[in-house]
């Protein structure tokens, strides 16, 4: 009935075929409507197929020498990759044309697709090559800029103390002081380039040197190790800017974007005293929360352990386990209490102890908690004292109880 439909091909089945005798295009196309009839219902018949534009015109190529026939079979398909193997290696079991005995071998299945997108890369590198011949320098210098800008460069390892810093820090008139190599990602991805790092709370040399000879703004965490670096700096070193991360956050957390507002709103150092005249910049006046001595004595003997323990409501140990498997653990863990680990506390570990019922969590320090419960304490291992007293907070008392 009629011609197929025009198709979109995805994939073009080729192949090879042999026949021990003389035939024609009409025998090989009978063959393969022939043989491949009704193995796979239906809907897989090549006829079928062609009428309803899945299978395209099939092409044979052929000659006959010394009662030899040789040729070529080309079926292109828009079937899925499955169906298309499953018609490609029906197409392969053909052992007839006509009378004579054949040989049908798969040379390859092509992916048109493919062979579009080569030859769209092709004419695409074409016309790169004509446009870079066609463009100015001017062009071209603007547009290895922005490559460069769009590429953040490499952390540069500076001086004798190899401290990590950004490829501007002797080019530039300032220079931004950070406290690792993982804030110096940020920033350089933000296009800030004049950055060292103090890489610890001791101040190297090459950044006191540094700071007295450039205009130096300290970009620190917004946390209790961001103020002991700001306390170290402000002994040894020149600064005349301070710029934090949020309170609770720190700079690596930040992205590049909230990483230049906070820059952008850095103050002068000597307004920071004069906001606080009586405080250390910076840095929280806390008082100390009384907890019983098992808690402080835990907290004490974790420390440097990456381990933590689980206390139930007298204050006993029922779980000591490996800070890692914490959050996982704790889960399963039935009456748990108390919580005192070498770690940071988290919002994952703060909701998950809620949920356990626990009443306080002893850490070495809090990191990113959005979201606080009113019936959990969260302290760190610098908030407590030895005092033996309850964990629960205080109520206040009636003037009767007083």
């Amino acid at each position: 009935m009629g011609t197929s439909q025009a198709i979109a091909p995805k994939y073009v089945i080729r192949a090879s075929f042999e026949v021990g005798g003389v035939v024609e295009k009409s025998d090989v196309i009978g063959a393969l409507f022939g043989q491949t009839e009704g193995l796979f219902g239906p809907e897989l018949d090549l006829h079928e197929l062609q009428k309803t534009g899945r299978i395209g015109r099939i092409e044979i190529h052929m000659e006959s020498k010394q009662d030899k026939t040789k040729g070529s079979i080309v079926i292109p398909s828009s079937l899925d990759k499955a169906l298309t193997a499953l018609i490609a290696a029906a197409v392969e079991s053909i052992d007839r044309v006509g009378p004579c005995s054949a040989s049908v071998i798969l040379d390859k299945v092509e992916d048109v697709r493919e062979k579009r997108r080569e030859s769209i890369i092709i004419r695409a590198k074409e016309i790169l090559h004509q446009w870079t011949i066609d463009a100015t320098p001017t062009i071209d210098q603007v547009s290895s800029e922005v490559s460069e800008i769009v590429k953040p460069p490499d952390v540069s390892a500076y001086g004798s103390e190899k401290l990590s810093a950004g490829p501007d820090v002797d080019k530039s008139d300032t220079l931004i002081i950070v406290e690792g190599r993982a804030d110096i990602l940020v920033l350089l991805k933000a296009g800030v380039r004049n950055i060292i790092a103090t890489e610890g709370t001791q101040i190297p040399e090459a950044v006191i040197r540094l700071s007295k000879e450039k205009e130096t703004t300290a970009f620190l965490d917004g946390d209790r190790g961001g103020d002991l670096i700001l306390k170290e700096l402000m002994q040894v070193a020149r600064i005349r800017y301070v710029a934090r991360a949020p309170r609770g956050k720190e700079v690596e957390d930040l992205s590049p974007k909230q990483a230049l507002k906070a820059l952008n709103e850095k103050i002068p150092i000597e307004k920071l005293f004069e906001e606080k005249p009586r405080a250390k910049p910076f840095v929280e006046e806390k008082k100390l929360v009384a907890v019983p001595d098992t808690v402080r004595t835990n907290a004490s003997t974790l420390r440097g352990t990456l381990e933590a323990v689980v206390l139930n409501e007298k204050l006993e140990v029922i779980e000591r386990l490996p800070v890692s498997e914490l959050a996982e653990k704790l889960q399963k863990i039935n009456g748990s209490h108390t919580i005192v680990f070498d770690g940071v506390i988290t919002q994952r570990l703060v909701d998950i102890a809620e949920d356990k019922g626990v009443k306080c969590i002893v850490g070495d320090r809090i990191s990113g908690i959005a979201k606080r419960p009113i019936n959990i304490q969260l302290l760190t291992t610098n908030d407590i004292t030895s005092q033996a007293t309850t964990i629960e907070p205080e109520v206040e008392k009636k003037p009767s109880e007083a």
